[in-house]
């Protein structure tokens, strides 16, 4: 690991908060650090989630995802996410949400996301990834000069997970 790590430690990635709904209806969403676009045309967007986490046990069984950007000022919310676990804690019933595409829950902090299908489902050892294709997303983007500071790794790194990796 310690090659990874030689270039993994030089990195400060975006993180997100990724949300699902199943269809018996349970929902589920947690901090995620490994996602990242996957392609141009057709668009496509990875999200890595871990095998030990609600999320990726409601993610398994959920045609759409959702992909929530946060800035910095939503802290708490990123809190939430990356520090409780759904297995023992309904997130949801801490904070605000609606509805959204395909009853997707979407999280009203969030400061830009989308919906995306899921197209493919991939082994990644302790990782399960999700490539999405976006299918709904909002709000409208700020101008580059007002867009608030997304949140990154760096700024959650003293968080403790609601499950190991």
């Amino acid at each position: 690991m310690a090659h990874l790590d030689a270039v993994t430690d030089l990195l400060d990635p975006p993180v997100f908060v990724v949300t699902a709904r199943a269809g018996d209806g349970t929902r589920a969403g947690c901090l995620v650090g490994f996602a990242s676009q996957c392609s141009i045309d057709p668009e496509g967007f990875m999200v890595w989630l871990s095998r030990r986490n609600h999320t990726c046990e409601v993610a398994c069984r959920s045609a759409h995802l959702a992909v929530h950007v946060l800035s910095r000022a939503r802290l708490e919310t990123a809190r939430l996410f990356g520090e409780e676990t759904g297995h023992r804690v309904d997130k949801f019933a801490r904070t605000r949400w609606t509805d959204g595409p395909h009853g997707t829950p979407l999280l009203a902090d969030a400061d830009a996301w989308f919906v995306g299908r899921v197209e493919e489902r991939t082994d990644g050892g302790d990782h399960v990834g999700f490539r999405l294709t976006p299918v709904a997303g909002g709000p409208e983007g700020p101008a580059a000069q007002d867009r608030p500071r997304a949140l990154r790794l760096g700024d959650v790194l003293h968080f403790s997970p609601g499950h190991p990796a």
